[in-house]
């Protein structure tokens, strides 16, 4: 029976300055890397041609090419983790099993859950810290409590990198350690139960120019003034160190979004609860209208309002949605609408290819005013404004909207009247809690 420490693929979709990798390739013997399709995961995905799935396939593929020309291979299972390492423990002698920290409360119950069962078996689950520069309980108060306050938060986290600065595992470089074998081969996606489809990403590398001009430039979603690196961050195609490095001799603005990022993993590791809860509980007995066709009106694009139905007309066709846009659409719903933030959360959940449950969560928690450190809930974005301010010659909604000169729909709802109604509404069933 072979013997092989095993590196277990998640998150971390790269073979270089992986943390994990790193420390599985320097144990003694040769490590043997897995990715496992867990059908937990994927029997949630409602769309046959998701996006993220297609986008690990690819990135499975891309690793597969690397490790084949050193004569070993990726091992890529479809079943349950449990299953799974019952298999592997029954094929080889397993003298270890790396992996990279997850912080998800999904992948917490499986993580636990997998460690007992190889404990059982004498076998270590080794996890390490390689998503975030700062981990669930890296940046705390002096009292050991959790930042619930983006400010603080930012202030303490930088002066611990610049304490600390970054560390790099140059996994790369351990190539000779990967056990040697023949191809395994990878399910293809019609076995996992899904269709392939053409994906429109960028390469995973920070576009130095378009980094020095984010503070200019990020909140214009018709030009290319954004990374388009979350869905690299999302699965681990990009080093997160690789970035904060670049951001902090470059621009401090795109920092503070990998420290946002890194806020909300903390927030919601902290506070489970977010997950089907406001973080501030008397916003979940707000009285929401929940009018089903006006949702979705609001999912297909079609509520008048010509900014909200270019982000969500992009969105619906690429997976994809301006940073911007995406506050301006969340507000929309939540305040023009007095819809709950929940439906809109869970349909970016089903949409968006770089769909990551703590900024998602944190983000719509924040545009409706309920979060940890969320915008005050009487500030409401007029969508004309937000057009008139950064998309003046309507360069981004002509892109999607392409009816705005024929035929477009009157507004659903009136700007003025859904504020007051809005503002009565929450004022009120606010009031009655405090």
């Amino acid at each position: 029976m072979p013997k092989v420490s095993i590196f277990w693929f998640r998150r971390d979709l790269r073979l270089f300055d992986n943390h994990g990798l790193f420390e599985a390739l320097q144990s003694e013997g040769r490590v043997l890397p897995i990715f496992i399709f867990d059908p937990n995961i994927l029997k949630e995905l409602e769309d046959r041609s998701d996006r993220r799935v297609n986008f690990i396939h690819q990135q499975l593929q891309s690793i597969q090419e690397h490790l084949l020309k050193n004569g070993s291979s990726l091992y890529v299972i479809h079943n349950t983790p449990m299953l799974a390492f019952e298999m592997l423990l029954h094929n080889f002698q397993v003298d270890a099993v790396y992996t990279n920290e997850d912080y998800e409360p999904y992948a917490l119950q499986r993580d636990l859950q997998v460690r007992t069962f190889l404990a059982s078996k004498d076998v270590e689950l080794k996890s390490y810290k390689d998503q975030v520069v700062f981990s669930k309980s890296d940046v705390l108060k002096g009292d050991g409590s959790p930042y619930t306050v983006f400010t603080p938060y930012s202030k303490v986290w930088k002066s611990k990198l610049a304490l600390e600065g970054l560390t790099k595992y140059p996994s790369e470089q351990l190539g000779a350690k990967f056990f040697q074998c023949e191809p395994h081969p990878i399910p293809d996606l019609k076995t996992l139960g899904f269709d392939a489809m053409d994906l429109d990403v960028t390469e995973p590398i920070p576009n130095l120019d378009i980094v020095a001009r984010y503070h200019d430039t990020r909140n214009l979603p018709a030009v290319q003034g954004t990374s388009r690196l979350s869905v690299h961050l999302r699965f681990g195609t990009v080093s997160v160190r690789e970035l904060v490095q670049v951001a902090s001799k470059t621009n401090e603005q795109w920092l503070n979004e990998l420290i946002w990022r890194e806020f909300f993993m903390m927030i919601l590791f902290h506070f489970p609860k977010v997950v089907t809860s406001s973080f501030k509980e008397k916003y979940d007995h707000i009285p929401w209208r929940n009018n089903q066709e006006e949702f979705e009106l609001w999912c297909k694009g079609e509520t008048g309002y010509p900014i909200v139905d270019a982000g969500m007309r992009e969105l619906n066709a690429t997976g994809f949605m301006h940073n911007r846009v995406r506050m301006v659409v969340a507000s929309f719903l939540t305040k023009h609408l007095l819809i709950d933030w929940r439906w809109g959360e869970a349909y970016f959940a089903e949409k968006l290819i770089d769909f990551d449950l703590s900024a998602n969560n944190g983000n719509w928690q924040w545009a409706a005013g309920c979060g940890c450190d969320a915008a005050p809930y009487f500030r409401v974005f007029n969508p004309s404004e937000q057009t008139r301010k950064f998309d003046p010659q309507l360069q981004y909604i002509r892109r999607w909207v392409s009816n705005l000169d024929d035929n477009y729909p009157f507004p659903m709802v009136q700007h003025e009247m859904a504020r007051n109604r809005f503002l009565s509404v929450f004022k009120k069933a606010l009031a009655e809690k405090s």
